[in-house]
This record gives C-alpha cells, sequence and structure tokens, in this order.
C-alpha cells in the first residue's frame, strides 16, 4: 500500500498570487484613505496595486497555483478599486454621471461574464474561445493588447483625478487642456484615450455576448 505523501497541500487561501490579491486590498485601501489629503502618494499606490494585478498571474503560470478562488478574488479586488476611483471622479468632475454610468457599465458587463462562464460550466471569464466576436477573441487572446486596454483606462482615471480642482472640474474644460498642451502630452492623453474607449466597447460587447449566453441557457432548459 502506497504511503501518503508527507508533503502537505498547501491550503488554497495561502497560494502566492492571492496573498499577492491580500497585499493589493491592503495597498487600495491605504490609497483611498489618504487619497485627499496626498493625490500624488494615492496615483502611485493605486497604479502600484494595479501592477501587482498582472504580477499575481505571472506567479499564478509560474507555479500553477490558479484557482477559482484566485480568479475571483483578483476580479473583486479589480472591479471595486475601478469603483471607487470612478466613484471619487464623479464627486470631482462635471457632469459627474459620466463616472457613474462608467462604473456601472464595468460591473455589469464583468458579473454577466462571469455569471454566463459558470453556466457554461468554464472555470475562467476569459474562456471566450466559442464565442463569435473577434474583438472579444482579441482582448482575452491576446495579452498585450489586453494590456493596453487595462492599463490606458486605469491611468486615464489617475491623471483625471490628479488634474482635478478641489471644487468641481468641467470634464470638457480639463480634456480641452490635455489636446492644448505639449506633444508628449497630447500624445499621452490620446493612447490613453483610444485605450479606454477600447475598453469600454469590449465591456459592452461581453456584457451582450455573456446575456445572450444567459439567455440560450434558458431556452435550452426550458425557462
Amino acid at each position: 500500500m502506497a504511503q501518503p505523501s508527507s508533503e502537505k497541500t498547501p491550503s488554497v487561501y495561502l497560494y502566492i498570487p492571492n496573498i499577492i490579491g491580500y497585499f493589493r486590498i491592503i495597498i487600495n485601501f491605504i490609497a483611498f484613505a489618504g487619497c485627499y489629503s496626498n493625490r500624488v502618494l494615492f496615483a502611485i499606490l493605486y497604479f502600484f496595486s494595479f501592477f501587482c494585478d498582472g504580477l499575481d498571474g505571472w506567479f499564478a503560470r509560474k507555479f500553477n497555483q490558479a484557482s477559482t478562488f484566485g480568479a475571483v478574488l483578483d476580479m473583486v479586488t479589480d472591479r471595486v478599486s475601478t469603483a471607487c476611483l470612478l466613484a471619487l471622479l464623479s464627486q470631482l468632475y462635471r457632469p459627474g454621471l459620466v463616472f457613474l454610468m462608467l462604473l456601472g457599465l464595468d460591473i455589469t458587463s464583468h458579473w454577466f461574464q462571469m455569471y454566463s462562464m459558470f453556466l457554461s460550466g468554464k472555470t475562467s471569464h476569459k474562456d471566450v474561445k466559442d464565442t463569435g466576436n473577434w474583438l472579444l477573441k482579441l482582448y482575452y487572446g491576446h495579452r498585450p493588447f489586453m494590456a493596453f486596454c487595462c492599463v490606458a483606462s486605469e491611468v486615464l482615471y489617475i491623471i483625471l483625478f490628479l488634474f482635478a480642482d478641489e471644487k468641481s472640474t468641467s470634464l470638457l474644460n480639463v480634456c480641452r487642456c490635455f489636446l492644448k498642451g505639449s506633444p508628449l502630452t497630447f500624445f499621452v492623453f490620446i493612447s490613453t484615450l483610444v485605450g479606454w474607449a477600447l475598453k469600454q466597447v469590449i465591456n459592452i460587447i461581453q456584457m451582450k455576448t455573456a446575456a445572450d449566453m444567459c439567455v440560450m441557457f434558458d431556452l435550452k432548459h426550458g425557462k
């Protein structure tokens, strides 16, 4: 009879990627706690947490420590972080409704995607091989493209936060200032704007595709 291995399998909660996830939560808590008193520090901490989002994925692949819990933790941390930043921007800019609509789209799109993947028996919301949309496949199938869209979107939000006045600021006026700035400022702003726009289009496509999958599930099971 084979003897049980003396090596104990580490708890999923203690996987390296998940520990990084806990660390990200702590960093975000510190960042948002002092976001009004020190905006530059907030931007540094927020972006560092965002950088760790890619780091935990690398560790998951490197040490074969991918897990369902880790995927959910990662997505929840991402969505909550972005939602809190968008909520801040909605208080600093007018019209603030723009940022609240983006917040709703971001959460709704990813919630539909996660739930539709669950219904189809898949373990990852990034498994979109069966979808017919080429842009969604490009987003989840090519890491550099996904990285560009995500980084551009988050950097745009951070820039807007850093350049907002203490009182309500006109979003259009700030955008005009960037467009009339130096060539470098213009290039950075346009680059982030393009990545941000692609991310929002993908969010809409993802929401519609995932909703269709939920409807097909209902039809298939006679609901």
